[in-house]
């Protein structure tokens, strides 16, 4: 499935880029995904989580190795490996609206 798909962020693993009850727009599938990129995803090795936003720091086989920005939460690739990225995240709505992507860009 492709398309555009509005998101709610839920916790503090994205803080500072994205906090806790931010609304954010993703574009569906994992194409065009790079380094740097915030995404949606989720974990084979976990599927009772369910879905995540996290950053896709590299190319693990047929996933991504995905991390927080928050380096006190590690409910990420380094807790439960290699990810399946479902969506990238382009842009958050609310509260203030702005672009997401890579640091720097």
């Amino acid at each position: 499935m492709f398309g555009w798909w509005p998101v709610l962020v839920s916790g503090p693993s994205m803080a500072p880029t994205l906090r806790s009850g931010d609304a954010i727009l993703a574009r569906r599938g994992g194409r065009g995904v790079r380094p740097g990129d915030v995404v949606v995803a989720r974990f084979p090795a976990r599927p009772d989580i369910g879905l995540v936003v996290k950053r896709a720091v590299r190319r693990a086989g047929d996933g991504w190795w995905i991390e927080g920005d928050n380096a006190f939460v590690t409910d990420d690739s380094r807790a439960y490996g290699v990810a399946l990225v479902e969506a990238r995240v382009v842009a958050r709505y609310w509260p203030r609206p702005r672009l997401v992507g890579r640091p720097g860009h």
